[in-house]
């Protein structure tokens, strides 16, 4: 066997470990590289100090056809403020609310999809987000499933950004001067978790301005994170028996610059994601209030974590932002 093909069977058997179980119940992941250590200095991020909207939206959405390369078929559902009265369902091809705002790229977990994850983000939308989530062609619904693809999805949301954030400005196009195309997140779950992680470390994108991990790994990505200084929050249930929280805490550790960890006691794989609930709650409230500070350089929000994190005594945090 070849020197050049043994690292790729390798990375193959530790994603195939790793992620086989983001959409169901599968072995505990336990095989995971020791942390790098955190540079020495710890470089403040580079969003200048604001304040987030102080009221909720109403939410918009709307379906982008991408495709990268010819043969990478990247369907994104967008979410946005829009006019209106706020709550009930998102309005699609609602009219978009005045202002600029923050984007999120969001990447599903194996065997998902966008809508999967609309009571979340949906929240972020109200809050004063774009959240711009595809639906990746190897691991989506419907798919091949094929668990080494995901090493190929960091790529496949800059692709998508760049895609996004050019709406701002496209003559006609509803988004037009509504995008704050200076301030963007990345955010995923499971297989999107390590995504996201791809995206500070292996596939960095210098346009990324924090990082929102749900329940993810660095099998295949590791934890070399590069680049400017980039906020993190890591969200893990300590019951997740398809990844566990050993794992997640492993790459939040090796993280050089500010940081923080949501960690859920009695928390799964990602169930709170998926439905309306308490920790649900908790879990959108604590991600609004890191994004107002890492997006909008709210410092109001910044405070207002830890209350938000330990509310209903559901979940602890480690703060180091």
């Amino acid at each position: 066997m070849s020197r050049r093909r043994t690292p790729l069977l390798l990375t193959a058997t530790l994603l195939a470990a790793g992620l086989a179980g983001c959409s169901s119940p599968a072995p505990t992941t336990r095989d995971v590289a020791p942390p790098e250590p955190p540079k020495a200095s710890t470089p403040a991020p580079r969003v200048p100090a604001g304040t987030a909207p102080a009221e909720a939206f109403a939410v918009g959405v709307r379906q982008l056809k991408l495709n990268r390369g010819g043969d990478r078929p990247l369907p994104v559902t967008l979410w946005y403020p829009a006019r209106g009265g706020a709550g009930g369902t998102a309005k699609r091809d609602a009219t978009a609310a005045t202002g600029r705002f923050p984007v999120v790229a969001f990447s599903h977990g194996l065997g998902g999809r966008p809508a999967d994850y609309q009571a979340l983000l949906t929240r972020w939308a109200a809050a004063g987000f774009v959240v711009a989530a595809p639906t990746f062609p190897h691991t989506g619904t419907g798919t091949d499933g094929n668990l080494l693809d995901v090493l190929n999805q960091p790529a496949d949301v800059s692709y998508v950004l760049d895609r996004v954030l050019a709406l701002d400005a496209e003559a006609g196009d509803p988004l037009r001067g509504r995008l704050a195309t200076d301030r963007v997140a990345a955010a995923g779950h499971s297989a999107g978790g390590v995504t996201t992680i791809g995206l500070f470390t292996t596939g960095r994108d210098e346009r990324l301005d924090a990082g929102v991990v749900f329940a993810g790994t660095g099998l295949g990505v590791g934890t070399a994170f590069a680049g400017a200084a980039a906020p993190q929050l890591f969200v893990h249930g300590q019951a997740d028996k398809v990844v566990d929280y050993a794992a997640g805490k492993a790459v939040y550790d090796a993280v050089p610059w500010p940081k923080a960890m949501l960690s859920l006691p009695k928390g799964d794989h990602g169930r709170a994601l998926l439905g309306d609930g308490a920790a649900l709650r908790v879990v959108s409230d604590t991600t609004v209030e890191f994004l107002r500070w890492a997006l909008y350089g709210d410092e109001a929000a910044r405070k207002r974590l830890p209350a938000e994190a330990a509310r209903g005594a559901l979940a602890t945090l480690d703060d180091h932002l």
